[in-house]
Order: structure tokens, then C-alpha cells, then sequence
């Protein structure tokens, strides 16, 4: 099933989608191309020996070099931090300069000249206390900026990570905005991003959401990660993955759990599946999808009813890679590619963050997860939890820790036959 995957990834097509993640991580490289791939083709993603890692940058030559080698026949989706630093990592850290960083992003300055096919790209503002020169960044944000001002880009998104109290992020992202062309958007995202401009890429019709959320009152509380209100954030990622937000009648609802009574939210949640197509992002707490909430749901037979779901990660991560998965699954989606990606989530944000990572620590040391002990513990923390039905029933056949941490993993689900 792995080299299927990996076919699904990789192999080419005549109207193939070019992505090029933030890293290798599967939140940034696999879950994109699984939402690029819904409407049936193929996303051309790199193998993941090529992005970056949490100590190892890539190589932007080698990146180049695969990029060069793809067919220009599709829109080019691009974290310009892979290219120019090596990933979002060592964004934060790198000692190159910024013209050495512009040097290496200057083959995406002429694609669209050279190929005509669009650029979507995006880049980030560095988190604190990690960033080590945050004027060096500004200065490539605000060239590429440019690049987007004379039609370079078709789309840029300008976001910062993880801002947490203090960071000079959601400061500098205002300025950035006060000056921002209209095809560039800037708004706290990181790992979200891409599966956001790939929807906005492969989904340029119009769609509406209507935002609901468990506790109104809190959704206007400024969050800890992102430097403003959950509702100005459900908003931004709204609008970043191609839709209209309304107050009534939408394509989509998207259902935001944000703390509250979790069996009431199950229960509205199936009321709205009644009126029309839902997707839910679940975020509540940073990365770990709410247990009770998720298992009143599933007893309601009506996870499987979903457009998307997410609640792997940050507030912003959620909402954005929610709003994708629904953005392109309204319309035309395979509806076996669309069951087994929301198994997919389900079995990473609800099984994994909730269940499956604490066992683990339980069982191995956080400093032995890369060893064959740690490999070993995962298969034993994860297996108890399979078969998992969502359409259609999905057995575990394989599993990972690709950066040798609780974090994240990855996974295989077959379809039981």
C-alpha cells in the first residue's frame, strides 16, 4: 500500500498539479497532495528524502533540479522556505543572506514567464524565540512581495508561525498587509498553507461557508498561537482557500468546536449534516482532537458524513486544512479517494493526537521512539484502535515515526474487502 501511496504521490500526469512542501513532514507533504488528488489525477509531490527535516535542511539545489524536471502543465504550488532556507526549521535559523535566499527563489520569479502556468506560493514570518534573523526574512518577504506585485505570482500568501504572547509576528504582518498588493494575503498559518493554495488552485469556483462555533463568546478571544481572535483566523482561512464567508445559506458549514459541551456539539453537528454539507475543525485544544466529542460523533454514525475534518494541530492548522478538504470534496470529488480521506484524518487527528501518542509515551521513552523498540511500541499502541469505518472499513497495515518523535506519524490504511 505504501508504494501505491507513493505512486499517488509521485507519478506524473498531462494535468498534474506541481507542489513543492514546507518539509517532509506528512501533514505538509502527504495530506496536500491526498487533497490535490480528490477530483481524480495526481499531485506531483518530491519524495520526501528530498524536503527537509527537523535537523536536516534540503537541498535547494537538488529541489531545483527536480522541479526543472517536472511537466509544466499544471499550476506550480510552492513553500518558498523549502527553497530558499531548506524548510520551515531552518528558516528560523539559517545564517544565508537575504540575496543568497533570493538567488535560489529567482527560478520561480520567471516560471510562469517561461512556462505560463500560475504560481501559488507562500512564506513565512518566523516564530520567537527560535528566529535569528528576522530582519533578513522581512527583506525576502517583502522582495517577493514585489515579485507578486508584477504578476509573478498569481498568489502569494504572506503568514507567520506559532506567535505566541510577545511575538513581533502579528505586528509585522500588519505592516506587511498595510502594503500588500491584492494578490497577497497575510495572516498567521504555517504547515496549513499549501493544502489552502492548492484548493484555491484546483477549485477556483465560487463557494460560500457559513462559520458556527461551540462557544461564540470564546471564538472572540484573542488565541495563543496566532495573535488574534479565532473568528478573525476562521475568516482568514476562509477566504484563503477560496470561499465567501456569509452569515445564511452557504455551500458549506463549517462547524468549529472550540470547547463547551461536546455531546451537544455531536448533536448540532448532525442537525447541520441534515441541512447541508459540514465540515468540522476541531480546535479546542492544540494538537489533540477532543475524545468525547469525536466518539458522540462516530456512536451518531455521522463522521462518515463529513465533508472534512481536522484536529491535528493548531487552531490555524485546523481551519485550514479543513476548509481545503471541504472546498474541493463540494464538488466532483471520488467518492473513494473523499471516504478514504477523511479515514485518513480521522485515524491521524482523532486516533493518533488523542489516543494512540499518549499510549506510546506510556510504553517508550521519548528518546528511544527512533529505535526498532520505538517502532515496535507504535505498532502495539496503534493496532487496537483498527478496523476503523468510516464508508467504507480500513485496516492498519503500516506505521511510522518519519521524524522520530511523538509528534506525528505516518501511516497506511487498506480498505477491508
Amino acid at each position: 500500500m505504501r508504494l501505491a501511496l507513493l505512486a499517488l504521490l509521485c507519478a506524473a500526469s498531462a494535468s498534474a498539479q506541481t507542489l513543492l512542501p514546507l518539509d517532509s513532514r506528512p501533514a505538509t507533504r502527504v495530506l496536500p497532495a491526498l487533497i490535490a488528488g480528490l477530483r481524480g489525477g495526481t499531485a506531483l509531490v518530491p519524495p520526501a528524502a528530498l524536503l527537509g527535516t527537523a535537523t536536516t535542511g534540503a537541498d535547494p539545489a537538488a529541489l531545483t533540479t527536480w522541479l526543472a524536471a517536472q511537466p509544466a502543465t499544471g499550476s506550480l504550488v510552492v513553500s518558498l522556505d523549502a527553497l530558499a532556507y531548506g524548510g520551515l526549521v531552518q528558516s528560523r535559523t539559517s545564517s544565508l543572506s537575504a540575496q543568497a535566499a533570493l538567488t535560489r527563489l529567482d527560478p520561480l520569479r520567471t516560471w510562469t514567464e517561461r512556462t505560463g502556468q500560475p504560481v501559488y506560493a507562500f512564506i513565512t514570518l518566523p516564530r520567537e524565540p527560535d528566529a535569528t534573523n528576522r530582519a533578513r526574512n522581512l527583506e525576502v518577504v517583502r522582495a517577493v512581495m514585489d515579485w507578486a506585485r508584477e504578476g509573478r505570482f498569481k498568489e502569494l500568501h504572506v503568514t507567520w508561525d506559532d506567535a505566541l504572547p510577545g511575538s513581533p509576528a502579528p505586528k509585522e504582518g500588519a505592516a506587511l498587509a498595510a502594503q500588500a498588493p491584492a494578490n497577497v494575503r497575510v495572516y498567521p498559518g504555517a504547515d496549513e498553507v499549501l493544502s489552502m493554495l492548492t484548493a484555491h488552485a484546483l477549485a477556483p469556483e465560487p463557494a460560500t461557508v457559513r462559520l458556527e462555533y461551540s462557544d461564540p463568546k470564546a471564538a472572540e478571544a484573542v488565541m495563543k498561537y496566532e495573535g488574534i481572535p479565532l473568528t478573525q483566523s476562521a475568516l482568514n482561512h476562509a477566504q484563503g482557500s477560496g470561499f465567501a464567508v456569509v452569515p445564511g445559506a452557504a455551500d458549506l458549514t463549517l462547524y468549529v468546536y472550540n470547547g463547551g459541551d461536546p455531546r451537544r456539539a455531536a448533536l448540532r453537528v448532525s442537525a447541520l449534516l441534515r441541512a447541508g454539507p459540514v465540515a468540522v475543525a476541531d480546535v479546542a485544544q492544540v494538537n489533540l482532537g477532543n475524545t468525547r466529542f469525536w466518539s458522540d460523533l462516530r456512536t451518531l454514525r455521522q463522521h462518515a458524513n463529513l465533508r472534512a475534518l481536522a484536529a491535528w494541530g493548531t487552531p490555524g492548522n485546523n481551519l485550514g486544512t479543513a476548509l481545503a478538504h471541504a472546498k474541493l470534496s463540494l464538488r466532483g470529488a471520488d467518492p473513494l479517494r473523499q471516504d478514504a480521506l477523511l479515514a485518513r484524518e480521522f485515524a491521524n487527528d482523532v486516533i493518533y493526537s488523542a489516543q494512540v501518542r499518549a499510549r506510546l509515551r506510556q510504553l517508550v521513552p521519548e528518546a528511544e521512539l527512533s529505535t526498532p523498540r520505538g517502532q515496535a511500541a507504535l505498532q502495539e499502541a496503534a493496532q487496537g484502535f483498527f478496523p476503523l469505518r468510516i464508508g467504507n472499513t480500513y485496516t492498519l497495515s503500516d506505521a511510522e515515526l518519519p521524524w522520530g518523535r511523538s509528534f506525528e506519524w505516518d501511516f497506511t490504511l487498506d480498505e477491508k474487502r
